[in-house]
């Protein structure tokens, strides 16, 4: 199965605030090495499908209030298991109380071959009207 895991965003973060002080700088590079080294053991298990930084989008829904400071997609086998990789994962902001989400990602085959074929018929029959074609 495929989750979405999300990094709920700050105050700090979302004002970008860096390390004043030498010790601070010093920590905040420790902290993104091992940010990289959870991303590195998650590439070699085979968890890690994408991931990114922080993005706001204002969609088709309600006002954005929750911003997300990054974003990673994990193929896992349940979410016992992404729990077990979000528990080894850096604190991504000390000093604050960080969010992270684990979201389960609904694949069509789930949904079975019916919704997959009324899916098809549908995405032809609007190829046909619109007379384009992919």
């Amino acid at each position: 199965m495929r989750v979405m895991v999300m990094v709920k965003a700050t105050k700090k973060s979302e004002a970008g605030v860096l390390p004043a002080e030498p010790a601070e700088a010093a920590d905040f590079q420790r902290r993104l090495e091992e940010m990289g080294k959870f991303n590195e053991e998650l590439i070699k298990a085979g968890v890690l499908r994408s991931g990114d930084k922080r993005m706001v989008i204002d969609g088709p829904f309600t006002e954005t209030k929750e911003l997300v400071a990054g974003f990673w997609i994990w193929q896992v086998k349940s979410i016992a298991e992404a729990v077990k990789w979000v528990k080894r994962c850096p604190h991504p902001m000390p000093g604050e109380q960080t969010e992270i989400e684990i979201r389960p990602i609904i694949e069509a085959e789930e949904f079975g071959r019916a919704f997959a074929r009324a899916k098809t018929r549908r995405v032809r029959a609007l190829q046909q009207r619109t007379g384009k074609s992919r």
